[in-house]
């Protein structure tokens, strides 16, 4: 690596020493001389260290000679350019051009009128390479006069306001101008010079004239970047450039091209240059963002930091600017306050991850915190205000709410009252109920020991028997006449039939029942308060289950089970608040008893039960439609399928059980339907599915079908189409 590295070195220097010599033996030759120094610059332009070399063999100043003394403006031009990237790419190389001979070269290259605008550009980007960066080149820019001809070509260059760019005169003319712009950039800052700064004062008034009356891009950026290097860090340029009316021109600037910047990406970038140059008036000294609360400028800010497409820089600078505006200005405090600003610089502290941009929406947040806290005593004092007149209103109408407090009270101990007389008829109906119970018990057990017994006479003798001893009780008769609606909900068949029916336990005891009924009925003749009439309209429809007894209910004692019902339905009468109330009738699906039910019993379980609530008669309706459906769609070997299997699974079992697949019926094509294949190819070409759906084919065609017919025929010898 070093050997080639040596190598390149050799060559390089071996180069520049021919070239040198070509320069010095072809001062009659421009065009000679012209393609050594462009070569030249190349060398020097990829290696720095090929400018070192070129001034220790003295070409530096060869070169520098030249453009001094040769006749040729094309060689002028040359030597300027290869001097301006020489010093460009080395320090020493700046140091040693920056004299004030050569600044004095090059003022009489520029105010020379037989100087086209070429080596006028070349002379001015030579000033610009010596001055960057370097505080003697700034000074020498100053004691020279150098810097009065820049102003002057500032201001000569472009007479007219209107510019043609495209032709090329202008074209040209607008080039020197933007790099005499740019030269008197670097004369003020990079170090920042005080002195070039108030020398550039002189040129303010002509910007502002430029910036009233030329919105292009091409004349406001150059126009901004001079303006904004010459106000940095310096108050005293600052306040000259308020006077002369330059930061009320920026603001209309600004206003007009964030109108324009929902339309284009260019106004809004460009409004970012403005906003930029606004800042840097107003940055050391906030008592000037007053001048921007007149245009309004944190809304056109506010609206602007809100465009989509600008990147974080520049979103940077909007909000910097809007942390000046409103530093001591109550106005544009005020302004973004009213504007939704506060939650517009929140949002960009949460999500943006830019630490100077986090940095600058936390100095707009601490600049409004004065603001927010005067504008919540006067929002508080306002709602004090609000507050007394509403009291006063209040104490006004006072007397009235007093009226209507009395009626509520009043309404309120009638209602009082009537519930202590509801709650204790309450207590003497649960008493007589709670005597009902224990009786209407004591005849169904005595009549599950009649059952077991071997004749059915003594059942009704027992029966009998039983009944007599609701006679006794005369509580029974008093509450009922009581209350006519108690005697409505006991009007029935006796329950204990009922469950009987249900459980099928033999026909004796089923043939028992009708003798019980019919004494029952004599008994209730004689006294209209009967318990039988009381209980039966209660439990009308028993929640026991006839088939499958063994696998649904392990329980099959029937005392147990009308036991159960009978106290449900009781607790469920008690607790009702009105007596009145019609109970419901209660299936086998109600009341889940013995062991826990799925979607398979559960089933079951409805389809057993002959008595169905109204809710599970629609579930059983719905179960039946549905499966009926699936007898028609989804039968295979002649199962029914409940549940959803797999594609394949179906596909391997039809295959499996029922053997070979049956073939569709083959039709053969007409010459009809060969005539539309071969119109529908003409027209549409080998799109089967649309010639398939133009033309009247036979059902059960497909588009494979077309295209094969159509293969087939076309293969065929001696085929003519039709």
């Amino acid at each position: 690596m070093e050997s080639e590295d040596t190598k390149k070195i050799q060559e390089m220097k071996t180069d520049l020493n021919l070239l040198l010599e070509c320069l010095k033996y072809q001062m009659d030759n421009p065009l000679s001389q012209k393609e050594a120094l462009v070569t030249i610059h190349s060398i020097c332009q990829q290696n720095s260290d090929a400018g070192v070399y070129f001034r220790e063999i003295g070409g530096l100043m060869f070169v520098k000679n030249l453009a001094r003394s040769s006749a040729h403006s094309m060689v002028k031009e040359a030597a300027l350019y290869t001097l301006g990237t020489v010093a460009e790419k080395n320090v020493y190389c700046q140091q040693t051009l920056c004299t004030s001979e050569l600044f004095e070269d090059l003022i009489w290259f520029l105010s020379n009128n037989d100087s086209n605008t070429n080596l006028k550009r070349m002379s001015v980007y030579v000033i610009l390479v010596l001055v960057s960066n370097n505080r003697t080149g700034q000074t020498l820019v100053r004691e020279t006069g150098c810097f009065k001809i820049l102003s002057e070509l500032f201001r000569a260059v472009l007479s007219k306001y209107e510019l043609n760019l495209s032709d090329k005169n202008v074209f040209q003319n607008y080039q020197l101008w933007s790099s005499v712009c740019g030269t008197l950039c670097v004369c003020v800052n990079n170090p920042q010079n005080d002195e070039n700064q108030r020398l550039c004062c002189s040129l303010f008034p002509y910007a502002n004239d430029w910036l009233k009356n030329c919105m292009l891009p091409e004349i406001i950026r150059p126009l901004c970047s001079f303006i904004g290097l010459t106000l940095a860090n310096n108050t005293h340029v600052q306040k000259y450039f308020i006077s002369v009316g330059g930061l009320d021109v920026l603001c209309q600037v600004l206003v007009q091209l964030e109108s324009e910047s929902h339309k284009t990406l260019s106004s809004a970038k460009l409004a970012v240059v403005v906003t930029k140059t606004v800042d840097a008036c107003i940055a050391d000294n906030s008592t000037f963002g007053e001048v921007l609360a007149k245009y309004h400028i944190v809304s056109k800010l506010l609206a602007l930091l809100l465009h989509e497409n600008l990147d974080s820089a520049e979103k940077f600078s909007i909000i910097l600017t809007l942390g000046h505006c409103t530093e001591t200005c109550e106005k544009n405090q005020y302004d973004l306050f009213k504007n939704n600003g506060l939650p517009l610089m929140i949002q960009a502290l949460t999500e943006s991850q830019n630490e100077e941009l986090n940095k600058a929406a936390t100095f707009v947040l601490c600049n409004c915190k004065k603001i927010t806290e005067k504008l919540s005593l006067s929002l508080r004092g306002d709602n004090e205000a609000e507050q007394l007149e509403d009291i006063n209103m209040k104490e006004k109408n006072i007397e009235e709410y007093w009226k209507k407090a009395k009626d509520i009270l009043h309404r309120i101990e009638q209602l009082e009252r009537e519930e202590n007389e509801e709650k204790t008829q309450r207590e003497k109906y649960k008493d007589n109920v709670s005597s009902v119970k224990i009786n209407v018990q004591n005849t169904v057990k005595h009549l599950h020991t009649d059952s077991i017994g071997p004749k059915a006479e003594d059942k009704d003798t027992s029966q009998s028997r039983k009944l007599q001893s609701y006679k006794s009780h005369g509580f029974m008769s008093k509450a009922y006449t009581k209350d006519n609606q108690m005697k409505t909900l006991f009007k029935s068949a006796n329950p204990v039939n009922a469950c009987y029916r249900e459980s099928g336990q033999s026909k004796t005891l089923y043939k028992a029942n009708p003798n019980c009924n019919q004494n029952l009925q004599k008994e209730t003749s004689e006294k209209k308060d009967s318990v039988s009439q009381s209980s039966d309209h209660v439990f009308k429809h028993p929640n026991l289950i006839v088939k499958n007894r063994k696998q649904q209910l392990p329980v099959t004692d029937p005392f147990t089970l009308c036991s159960d019902i009978i106290n449900k339905e009781v607790v469920n009468f008690l607790s009702a608040d009105n007596c009145p109330q019609i109970f419901k009738y209660r299936c086998s699906g109600c009341i889940a008893v013995g062991k826990s039910l799925n979607s398979r019993n559960f089933s079951k379980l409805l389809h057993s039960c002959p008595y169905q609530c109204d809710r599970h008669k629609v579930i059983v309706e719905a179960e039946d439609r549905h499966k009926s459906e699936l007898r028609k769609s989804l039968i295979y070997n002649k199962k029914i399928l409940l549940t959803p299997r797999k594609r394949q699974l179906l596909s391997n079992e039809c295959t499996t059980s029922g053997g070979i697949k049956e073939r569709k019926n083959r039709k053969n094509f007409t010459e009809e339907e060969v005539n539309y294949i071969f119109n529908g190819v003409k027209k549409m070409g080998n799109h089967w599915n649309a010639i398939l759906w133009s033309f009247p084919f036979q059902q059960g065609r497909k588009s494979v079908d077309l295209a094969q017919k159509y293969h087939k025929l076309t293969k065929r010898p001696k085929f003519v189409a039709p």
